[in-house]
């Protein structure tokens, strides 16, 4: 029987949360558009994509967001793209700021330059299907990975895409490009999810 599509929030606060509301569409999953904190209940997953990550904990502060939204990247799968990377590290320099603190990563803001230091470039990813393009746009650089992170994708020998658990970030925007592969392997990911879910409620039941 072929398994119910998952329900996966996009943070609708600031950045291109619309094409990665298309691209997860696309691939077959129902998508919510998050803009207030009872909008979290019942998804799946979430994305946190990227933006201005000072201007992302302002709105997320002023509106009494930020508790609720901790609480759920805690617990759920969730994706983090350039802004959404930063807010998800343990440990942010360039200057620090605030963050979620639930991946195991040091992020470094805008090291690669501003605006017009952006760049697009195809490398080498563990994902299958051969090099993936990458769109960097004002991105933040991986400098450290803890014990428990494993790296999917690098620039220049620093990490562009990693996944801890349930937690996946990319330094760049896969949504800008027609590549869905970066988007489908969360999908996986939001499934394999629910399967332990699933799982585990059968053992204790």
């Amino acid at each position: 029987m072929k398994n119910e599509p998952v329900t996966i929030g996009v943070l609708a606060l600031q950045g291109a949360f619309d094409v990665h509301a298309k691209r997860l569409q696309e691939l077959g999953a129902v998508v919510r558009l998050v803009r207030k904190p009872e909008e979290l209940a019942g998804l799946d997953g979430l994305v946190i994509p990227g933006g201005e990550s000072t201007t992302f904990l302002k709105n997320l502060e002023r509106v009494g967001f930020y508790d609720t939204l901790e609480a759920f990247v805690q617990s759920h799968p969730v994706f983090g793209t350039c802004a959404g990377c930063i807010l998800m590290a343990n440990e942010v320099a360039n200057p620090p700021q605030r963050s979620f603190a639930v991946l195991d990563v040091a992020v470094e803001r805008n090291a690669y330059g501003r605006q017009n230091d952006s760049v697009i470039l195809n490398e080498q990813t563990s994902l299958p299907g051969g090099p993936v393009e990458m769109v960097f746009i004002r991105a933040p650089r991986i400098s450290r990975v803890g014990g428990g992170v494993e790296v999917l994708a690098e620039r220049d020998g620093h990490p562009t895409l990693v996944r801890e658990g349930r937690l996946l970030a990319a330094t760049f925007h896969p949504e800008l490009t027609e590549d869905p592969r970066v988007h489908a392997y969360f999908l996986e990911m939001v499934e394999e999810a629910k399967g332990d879910q699933k799982r585990s409620r059968e053992v204790t039941g």
